[in-house]
């Protein structure tokens, strides 16, 4: 692939909260892409029923088919998740466990980058190493560096519009998309 080969990621947001600092993260990644890159949002993980193979056996859910769908048209895919719990969310964690159980699973060789931010001052590290963990059960290729773990978000996103607004944290992010566009490029 070129290095001006036009590249469009999709972000997997594994927050529910209507006012997630995560989904402001998320929220800004188009306007951060490197030129050539276009970012989009996956539809809510909300969507997609508690996994069960009894409901499996009927024929896969119509939101995690679309959901597979988009992730393997898709060049990359962005997660940009909170941590809970010193892990990951469930409804997160959910969605993963209905991609991986398709017959074509979309995050296999698939570029991933993540992003996480938190209140606390290691920004979601430790969902971070979780989901490694995960998706090298799902055999996805996920960028190792930069890492983006935004500690102390809340003085990170505007409170009222629910923005990221701080620069030096915006700023690294975008160098994140340009290694992450490097990255799958190469793939």
């Amino acid at each position: 692939m070129s290095d001006h080969t036009p590249l469009h990621f999709v972000t997997l947001l594994g927050s529910l909260r209507h006012g997630s600092f995560n989904a402001a993260i998320a929220r800004a990644l188009p306007g951060l892409a490197p030129e050539g890159v276009t970012i989009a949002p996956l539809g809510s993980i909300g969507d997609l029923p508690l996994y069960n193979a009894d409901l499996q056996a009927g024929g896969f859910p119509a939101a995690v088919l679309a959901m597979a769908e988009t992730i393997a048209k898709a060049d990359g895919v962005i997660i940009v998740t909170p941590e809970y719990n010193y892990s990951v969310p469930g409804a997160l964690k959910n969605a993963l466990d209905w991609l991986s159980r398709l017959p074509a699973p979309p995050l296999a060789a698939k570029p991933v980058a993540i992003q996480s931010g938190s209140p606390g001052l290691i920004g979601g590290a430790r969902a971070q190493y979780h989901l490694r963990q995960i998706l090298v059960f799902l055999d996805a290729f996920v960028l190792n560096k930069p890492e983006v773990m935004v500690g102390q978000i809340t003085n990170k996103v505007d409170p009222t519009s629910l923005e990221l607004t701080d620069q030096a944290t915006r700023d690294f992010i975008a160098a994140q998309l340009r290694a992450f566009a490097a990255f799958a490029r190469r793939r």
